[in-house]
């Protein structure tokens, strides 16, 4: 044992700095805390198979070497063969399946080396796997499941289970191999060249039978494959006859929507696989997956996951991520917080850099001392070094970075665009005061807007119903009152940008078939293929503000779709798919009773007959979903007054562009106001008043040369229009006058 001693005192140390944390220097000085690698523990698992099987009470140090000798491509393996020990080339032998080598993966062979991600829960559906592929006959499980629930993960976890003899006798010592149909295909130009490469495959299969499980993964590719020149047999009919015998053991794995497209209907391949239905794990089940799989991000990432983190990358995920399926999606949002962590920490701190820099120099000057057999000054140097690589571990010393929960909410909102971070100071005073920032853009609607800002804010702190949108409002008033501009000011408002705002003018969806043109078109009609408009839309914006522009002139089928997203926060669209409008605000405008509002003296005594003209145009299942009815008045003149204001800080600022300033006397913005303003109208014709009666005149005179950059133009207004004076300088003169 002397021998064996020796190797251990001189490479055990190095064994257990790689096996801890993956590099063979630094992790102890750098890190502080270590923690076992993915390697290490498989290593060590290695170790326990050993001692079990030579009858030791005790794993002992020789166990542990054989155990790290099991994976030569561990970081640890490599320390021994840095050392000279090679591998006994005795246990290689010859493959038997040469070309099933060529167009498969030995995922058996895989999780031995460490390869393979652990695979956490799916007990049941890997139990099922095992009893169908022990049957006598008809022994092919198919895996079938949405995108992205771990088909592909439940045989990974049979490979590591026959790996770590978890199996019964009938699989044990199996290999499983994954076929790549697509290797298959590739580059078979000729007639007979893709039949003649399954046939090799399949014959290598059949004579080695009990020691092989193929795994073919997106097992619908077999229907076609390799039938593209005439009369050559697709894969699929050529593995109906060793399906049907039991001479081949075949794990498929599809989604439902290939499995019923491309396997249901063609019944004599469908009745040779036995389906296993994976469904998508829980939120809790996908966090102890999360949990499962953290050391293998951890060491590839060099960072360390909070155990909050992975709760919130779970639930994260499955409230804002409505496209994607468990566990794939959280995985992913792990994924990349550990990514955007750890490239945020790469930037070298500048006294690291210094340090780096100081060494080098004293390792220079050292080398060019020991030259000029300056032995004194290089023994000097010496000992600087060694202080100076002291100094470096103390700058380079610290915790490993941390994946936190607010770094998994910041991934989730740059990608979906969702603010699902805490509520910050800032953000608590920008709700609060969200009335004043709605008032910028709208004048006068107090109701509407308290209305609006009351809802955003009871979303925003968690106390709205979660199975319905943010907030549905009812917009009656006649036109130019402000019932569009509100929406754009709330989009903006809320969720930072008018384009959140979902605009759709309902005249265009008079007639029953233009339904499909919001949810999309049912198969086998022209348009199936085309983007639903609302659908599409709220899935790829789903914090969004909804307009339904004049909804009194829609078809009454488009109610339909209306019902089911106002009161279940849902609609599902012509392709199956469930899009959520939970993080909406839906807003319906109405011209009706607009001769009421503008004729009423006293607001509150219409309310009655606008109700009864609602009912008479809606049905009631429609209006009971609406959150609030909220009536526009028609304007007084101060509003006017501050519209003519808003209108002409438009003209201020292109005009401040060019260095030039306006000055609009009261008179001037009366004569506006007066002229430009129509109850019938709104404020809509104050916009073209501006524009004709001055905007107009800027532009000639900018034309013209009267007006240069440093100049300020007054306006003013007597009877007859406007006037306009520029002014140079100290000194002014009438330039324009309208008639």
């Amino acid at each position: 044992m002397a021998p064996f001693d020796e190797f251990l005192r001189r490479y055990l140390p190095a064994l257990l700095r790689t096996g801890f944390d993956g590099r063979a220097t630094g992790a102890a000085d750098r890190y502080g805390t270590l923690t076992l690698s993915p390697a290490a523990k498989l290593a060590l698992r290695a170790a326990q198979r050993s001692a079990a099987e030579a009858g030791s009470s005790y794993i002992g140090p020789e166990h542990i070497l054989l155990g790290v000798a099991s994976s030569p491509d561990s970081p640890a393996a490599q320390v021994l063969l840095s050392g000279g020990r090679k591998q006994a080339a005795a246990g290689r032998v010859q493959s038997q399946t040469p070309t099933l080598d060529e167009y498969g993966r030995d995922l058996t062979a895989d999780a031995r080396a460490g390869k393979v991600d652990p695979v956490v829960g799916r007990a049941e559906e890997i139990e099922q796997t095992v009893e169908i592929l022990s049957r006598r006959r008809k022994n092919n499980p198919v895996l079938i499941g949405d995108p992205g629930v771990g088909k592909t993960a439940i045989v990974e976890g049979l490979a590591q289970r026959i790996v770590n003899g978890d199996v019964p006798g009938t699989l044990a010592d199996r290999r499983v191999v994954a076929l790549d149909i697509g290797s298959l295909v590739a580059g078979s130009k000729y007639r007979g060249e893709f039949e003649e490469r399954l046939t090799k495959v399949l014959d290598e299969v059949r004579a080695h039978s009990d020691e092989l499980i193929v795994f073919i993964d997106e097992l619908h590719t077999i229907v076609g494959a390799g039938s593209g020149s005439e009369g050559s047999m697709d894969a699929g009919n050529m593995l109906k006859p060793a399906l049907a015998r039991g001479e081949l053991h075949v794990v498929g794995a599809t989604t439902i929507d290939e499995y019923r497209k491309h396997i249901e209907k063609d019944a004599a391949l469908e009745r040779r696989f036995q389906p296993v239905l994976v469904k998508e794990p829980s939120v809790l089940d996908t966090v102890e997956i999360l949990r499962g799989l953290v050391d293998v991000y951890e060491e590839h990432h060099q960072v360390r996951f909070t155990d909050e983190a992975l709760v919130a990358a779970a639930e994260l995920s499955d409230r804002y991520i409505a496209d994607r399926f468990m566990p794939d999606k959280a995985i992913d949002l792990m994924d990349q917080a550990g990514a955007r962590v750890r490239l945020r920490i790469r930037t070298p701190d500048p006294d690291l850099r210094s340090a780096e820099e100081e060494l080098a120099r004293l390792h220079r000057e050292k080398d060019a001392a020991v030259a000029a057999e300056d032995y004194e000054k290089a023994n000097a140097l010496k000992t600087e070094i060694a202080d100076a690589e002291g100094a470096l571990a103390d700058v380079g010393a610290g915790e490993m970075p941390e994946v936190t929960v607010t770094d998994i909410a910041e991934v989730v909102s740059r990608h979906t665009g969702i603010p699902v971070a805490d509520l910050t100071v800032e953000e608590r005073q920008r709700l609060l005061g969200l009335e004043d920032a709605l008032h910028k853009r709208v004048v006068g609607q107090d109701e509407a807007i308290v209305a609006v800002a009351e809802a955003v804010r009871r979303a925003r702190a968690g106390m709205k119903d979660p199975n319905r949108p943010i907030g549905s409002f009812l917009f009656l008033g006649p036109t130019g009152v402000g019932k569009t501009e509100l929406a754009k000011a709330l989009a903006e408002a809320v969720f930072g940008d008018e384009d959140r705002l979902i605009r759709f003018d309902m005249s265009e969806f008079q007639e029953k078939h233009t339904v499909s043109r919001l949810v999309g078109a049912p198969p086998g009609y022209i348009g199936y293929d085309d983007a639903a408009q609302l659908t599409d839309a709220v899935r790829r914006r789903p914090y969004s503000v909804i307009l339904f522009d004049e909804i009194e002139k829609a078809h009454p089928d488009v109610f339909n779709v209306l019902l089911q997203l106002l009161d279940d926060g849902r609609v599902t669209d012509s392709r199956g798919r469930t899009v959520d409008f939970k993080n909406t605000i839906v807003i319906l405008t109405s011209n009706i009773g607009s001769d009421l509002i503008l004729s009423a003296s006293d607001p509150g005594a219409i309310e009655e007959q606008l109700t009864q003209r609602l009912r008479t145009r809606f049905r009631p299942e429609f209006l009971n979903r609406i959150d609030d009815t909220i009536i526009f008045h028609r304007l007084d003149q101060e509003q006017i007054h501050h519209i003519v204001d808003l209108v002409l800080d438009g003209t201020r600022r292109l005009l401040h562009a060019q260095d030039i300033e306006l000055d609009v006397t009261e008179p001037a913005v009366d004569w506006l106001a007066e002229h430009g303003y129509q109850p019938e109208f709104g404020a809509r014709p104050l916009r073209r008043t501006v524009q004709k009666e001055l905007d107009n005149k800027l532009s000639r005179l900018l034309l013209d040369g009267a007006l240069s950059s440093g100049d300020t133009v007054h306006v003013d207004a007597d009877d007859t229009g406007l006037e306009l004076a520029a002014v140079h300088g100290g000194g002014g003169h009438p330039v324009e006058k309208s008639v």
